[in-house]
């Protein structure tokens, strides 16, 4: 039988001078995120020119932090990730802060937005989110847990969640919502004398 010479000489090392690695990334561990990123829509646009048409990608994006926090944005690039990233960055810019009272809405709203009209109504404790599509997505990154919705109108996505996000932002905490119809009766009052 054949003896097999072993010998301790170094690894050759890969790609001329440069160190061996061993196809790992490094351990760090990745910081957290503050927001969540989800993307509800991408499209392919074009526009006509003289040599044809040039294509490019439109995403529909929103965040938010599962606290009180939500913001959208919509944007257009030369591939998917370039209009995903740009569309983070809008959504990120236009955030908007909702008030919330026992997991869910302060009062109702009904908003609508170009040919969109989007409908939210607290709900009990239990109900979860009653909501579809768009409404639904934008409502997940919040921190409302029980809510109902209806999206009347259009169905063209970026028009939904606009109106989605004005209807937002049209809630009052609690505490003002109760008082404003004393607070209209007084003004009216005062103007009759």
């Amino acid at each position: 039988m054949a003896e097999v010479a072993t010998t301790n000489a170094p690894r050759p090392q890969a790609r001329g001078n440069a160190p061996r690695r061993d196809n790992r990334r490094d351990q760090t561990p990745a910081e957290p995120k503050q927001f969540e990123e989800l993307v509800i829509n991408i499209d392919r646009v074009s526009r006509v020119v003289k040599g044809g048409r040039r294509f490019r990608f439109k995403a529909l994006v929103v965040v938010g932090d599962r606290k009180n926090k939500v913001g959208v944005g919509v944007s257009k690039g030369a591939d998917v990730q370039a209009a995903i990233a740009k569309a983070t960055d809008v959504a990120k810019k236009n955030m908007i802060t909702i008030p919330v009272a026992n997991d869910t809405i302060p009062h109702d709203a009904e908003v609508k937005v170009s040919g969109a009209q989007v409908l939210i109504k607290p709900a009990a404790p239990g109900t979860g989110i009653i909501a579809g599509g768009v409404v639904r997505s934008i409502i997940g990154v919040t921190g409302i847990r029980n809510m109902l919705s209806k999206s009347l109108g259009s169905t063209n996505k970026v028009n939904i969640a606009y109106a989605t996000i004005e209807a937002l932002r049209t809630l009052v905490p609690r505490e003002q919502w109760l008082n404003a119809p004393k607070k209209a009766a007084k003004a009216k009052t005062e103007e009759t004398k």
